[in-house]
């Protein structure tokens, strides 16, 4: 993420408690053969995406690519 969008997600994201987040209207959902805690929304998407833990670096990338893709997506449908 760092070498590719210049995002150091150590310094910049951390764990929440779902009581720390506040109301939400969408909930993206990554898959990765991890069960997500449930969080009130009024559109839910699960990108099923598939975990890149152990594969190597170019899995990850691969990863950080279809992430990208789908938020774009997701920003387009939203707009709609």
């Amino acid at each position: 993420m760092k070498q590719i969008y210049d995002i150091d997600m150590e310094k910049t994201q951390y764990s929440k408690l779902l009581s720390d987040i506040p109301p939400v209207d969408v909930v993206v959902t990554m898959g990765c053969n991890v069960r997500c805690s449930f969080l009130p929304c009024t559109e839910r998407f699960d990108w099923g995406l598939e975990d890149p833990t152990g594969v190597g670096d170019e899995a990850f990338i691969e990863t950080i690519r279809e992430i990208h893709t789908k938020i774009v997506e997701l920003a387009q449908h939203l707009a709609q």
